[in-house]
């Protein structure tokens, strides 16, 4: 996963687009101890008229209000400013394509498991990115079947995407690239597939579509819920939301991984078994061409998910 291009000269930071150097924070800043943040992934698409677009970037700000709420952190903007500091960020960036990452935190310099206050900074910062996942993109990933299983959620609430839950990512991530896969996959508590370490997961069977259930420690992924419109309306595949076991998945026809990073990324190898025929497949296929033509504004139904710069 070497895709992460260069920052971006500026970041907003607590109201005003700061230079990228001088948005520091304490090393003693509470969030930096205690992994209590929230955060979005939101990209920006260059579109077919030229013009730059970010992709959903409504229904991503709702989810960061979201997650904000359930983890009691008080956001001092509403979700327009919040929109708007995202648009003003991408201008100021001058990239044509880019990865927005707004955060949520608790920028105080006090150690402390309960905080003197909640009230919350807000950063917003953008990169070039390419492929998240490299080469998986056009090959397919090989993928291994983590130790550690998805926060369950009755211990931390997974439909948050907040910044501690990703420690568990971490250990996953890096447990598979230590065995020489490009990703790992995480079941839940129960030993149903749950999804990887950032990204949704979805397979293909008998010309249907399954996607593990909220309840499986799911974050609901913008992506995801875009695949399964596009895989209804586009392509005609009935989309169910069930369990997914191994054995499900080791004989699935094919599998995916969805996230804003990485987009459609086929899977063609879980524990050393083929999915399908080994190579990304034709449902796959289609999904990622019609996915890049929906972000780049190619479909005009599908352009009111277009916030255009």
């Amino acid at each position: 996963m070497d895709s992460m291009g260069e920052f971006g000269e500026y970041v907003w930071f607590d109201g005003e687009l700061v230079p990228f150097n001088e948005a520091k924070i304490s090393v003693m800043t509470y969030s930096l101890h205690y992994g209590v943040g929230v955060f979005e992934g939101i990209r920006a698409y260059k579109t077919v008229d030229g013009r730059t677009a970010i992709f959903r970037l409504r229904e991503h700000v709702e989810r960061l209000f979201d997650s904000a709420k359930i983890y009691k952190l008080e956001l001092p903007y509403t979700p327009e400013e919040v929109e708007k500091a995202i648009i003003d960020t991408v201008k100021a960036s001058g990239f044509e394509e880019c990865y927005i990452r707004p955060l949520v935190f608790l920028n105080i310099p006090k150690l402390g498991v309960r905080p003197p206050q909640r009230k919350a900074s807000l950063a917003i910062g953008v990169l070039k990115m390419g492929r998240y996942m490299g080469e998986a993109y056009t090959k397919g990933a090989k993928v291994s079947t983590s130790a550690w299983r998805r926060i369950p959620p009755n211990s931390l609430p997974m439909n948050a995407k907040a910044t501690g839950h990703y420690i568990n990512s971490y250990l996953a991530s890096v447990e598979a690239a230590q065995r020489g896969y490009d990703e790992a996959l995480l079941l839940d508590i129960r030993g149903f597939v749950s999804e990887g370490p950032g990204q949704n997961i979805f397979i293909i069977k008998n010309g249907k579509a399954i996607t593990p259930p909220l309840y499986a420690s799911v974050l609901p992924g913008v992506t995801r819920e875009t695949v399964k419109i596009l895989l209804d309306r586009e392509l005609g595949i009935d989309v169910f939301e069930d369990d997914i076991s191994l054995g499900m998945l080791y004989s699935a026809d094919e599998a995916f991984f969805t996230g804003t990073a990485a987009e459609i990324t086929p899977i063609v190898e879980v524990d050393n078994i083929k999915i399908g025929s080994g190579t990304p497949g034709p449902v796959t296929r289609a999904l990622q061409q019609l996915y890049e033509d929906v972000v780049r504004g190619k479909i005009s139904k599908y352009r009111k998910w277009l916030t255009y710069i």
